[in-house]
């Protein structure tokens, strides 16, 4: 899968099959940010009704609870990601996780909006640098092969469970107060913070880097930040308003001369030439389908029980638990299925599984037999859940050398959050776009099944460009990306000269 002179493990117990104490106390560290991530996502989600009674706030202004989030997450992913290579993995993670707890502290104490917007984008700024870190200490920390994808499997396990059990608790917590579900992530934070203080390796910050990419930094933030705003703003202004076309122009613009910025730039914020191996392209791409059309479904889903059928948040989020719960149940088992069958297939099982499961869905009346209808699509999305967001994870850290791991993490978190806020706002432009006039509850189902057509079309994009993947496993396609070293570096004789080109190099293939 990867070349010899590929990244290998800090530690050499990371290699070996069974894992210290400490290395298991490592990974549940690293395991508790992204359960946090998750969590807080879902529980926001379900407490947003009860935060907008209590503060008096416009379904304008609501949205921002949930958007803010998304701004500062989405916006400083690749900042966050490069900023662990650079200035060290266990700092910039343990700092970002104390301005996480501190961040929770806020949210539940604060009583106006703006403030409450406020401490929710400084949140999610903070996991835009915990996600890459963390993701790239795990990927430096374990061997690359079976061990790393052990890991990975957990650590992505992680999320799903952190987002299903989100729903679950914030629908106990809402019921005695919203702010418990702001403040519940704050001690666990904590807690992680005191153990990873002792449990994560110190991870020596990249030496021989050519000086931080300041003006790429800049330009490429300003860009996503700006693309999740205008794809969040959409819906509001209109899509072909001018307000929308012109700051998708500046994007464009802006996105221009990042690319410029990284081609000409000694020491890139981005190395493009990553992105020149198909199997990392599949990744991105992948991603955010995958979770471009689950959060999408998400959000429909929860439109349908709610507010059309009336069902209460905690009926809502136990519904959802049969799919969280074959996501922990499967924890340990994946990765052993990725090393047997590759990622390729393994990818390709899990989104054939989504799309059906999104398809039966179509299914849905104004009185559904759960067991019938809602039960068979959990169970095949919480398959699809357990099987597509591990293997995302391992193909696209796969081959990468250990100066890069926080680059490529901090990549693939940013497809996973560009692709959930644009598919997200398209889906509620089709579904607004439907919505009837009247209140007749079969016309608002009715509006609701567009919407689920292209939750469906997305992840069937997603499942026809894993599937381009299997035919270029079958080739054996191996794509070498370089970073010249000087042939000098090389002892005459020791090994072909060709080989000079690659000591540094990364080496990537399906």
């Amino acid at each position: 899968m990867t070349s010899p002179l590929s990244a290998a493990p800090s530690s050499p117990e990371a290699s070996q099959e069974h894992w210290s104490p400490r290395l298991w106390g490592t990974l549940l560290v690293l395991c508790a940010a992204m359960f946090l991530d998750a969590l807080d996502v879902s529980m926001v989600g379900v407490a947003l009704p009860s935060i907008g009674s209590e503060l008096d706030l416009s379904t304008s202004t609501l949205q921002w609870v949930v958007s803010g989030y998304i701004l500062g997450y989405g916006g400083l992913l690749l900042l966050g990601g490069r900023a662990a290579d650079l200035l060290g993995r266990r700092r910039v993670f343990l700092v970002a996780l104390g301005v996480f707890a501190v961040a929770s502290l806020l949210g539940g104490l604060v009583d106006s909006g703006p403030l409450l917007i406020a401490s929710r984008f400084i949140k999610g700024l903070s996991a835009a640098f915990t996600a890459p870190a963390g993701l790239s200490i795990i990927t430096t920390t374990f061997a690359e092969g079976p061990v790393r994808n052990r890991a990975l499997s957990i650590y992505t396990t992680c999320a799903a469970t952190g987002f299903s059990m989100g729903l679950v608790l914030s629908g106990l917590l809402t019921e005695a107060s919203w702010r418990l579900t702001m403040l519940l992530p704050a001690p666990i934070a904590v807690i992680a913070l005191l153990l990873g203080l002792k449990l994560i390796p110190h991870s020596a910050k990249e030496e021989n880097h050519r000086g931080y990419d300041i003006p790429g930094a800049v330009t490429g933030t300003l860009a996503m930040l700006l693309l999740v705003f205008t794809v969040v703003q959409a819906p509001e202004s209109g899509w072909g308003s001018a307000r929308t076309l012109l700051s998708f122009l500046a994007v464009a613009v802006l996105l221009t001369v990042f690319v410029r910025i990284e081609r000409r730039s000694p020491g890139p914020l981005i190395r493009l030439g990553v992105l020149r191996s198909g199997s990392q392209i599949r990744a991105q791409i992948g991603a955010m389908t995958f979770f471009g059309s689950y959060v999408s479904f998400q959000f429909l889903a929860t439109l349908y029980l709610q507010s059309l059928l009336g069902w209460s948040a905690l009926s809502m989020a136990l519904a959802f638990l049969p799919a969280g719960a074959l996501v922990a149940l499967s924890s340990t088992k994946v990765g052993a299925i990725v090393d047997r069958f590759g990622t390729p297939r393994v990818i390709a099982a899990g989104f054939a599984c989504m799309v059906l499961g999104y398809a039966l869905f179509l299914r849905i009346d104004l009185d559904p037999v759960y067991a019938a209808v809602i039960l068979p699509t959990m169970l095949l999305i919480g398959a699809a859940c357990a099987l597509v967001f591990p293997s995302l994870n391992i193909q696209a850290t796969n081959g990468v050398h250990d100066d890069e791991q926080g680059m490529v993490s901090g990549l693939l978190n940013t497809s996973v959050q560009v692709g959930g806020a644009i598919f997200l706002a398209v889906v509620t432009a089709v579904i607004t776009a439907g919505a009837p006039e009247g209140s007749s509850p079969q016309a608002v189902l009715d509006s609701f099944r567009p919407g689920l057509i292209v939750i469906t079309a997305v992840a069937l994009v997603g499942l026809l460009v894993t599937l381009t993947g299997l035919r270029a496993g079958r080739a054996q396609d191996t794509v070498v990306v370089v970073k010249s070293v000087p042939q000098t570096s090389v002892p005459q004789g020791s090994v072909p000269q060709e080989a000079a080109a690659v000591e540094e190099g990364l080496a990537l293939r399906d």
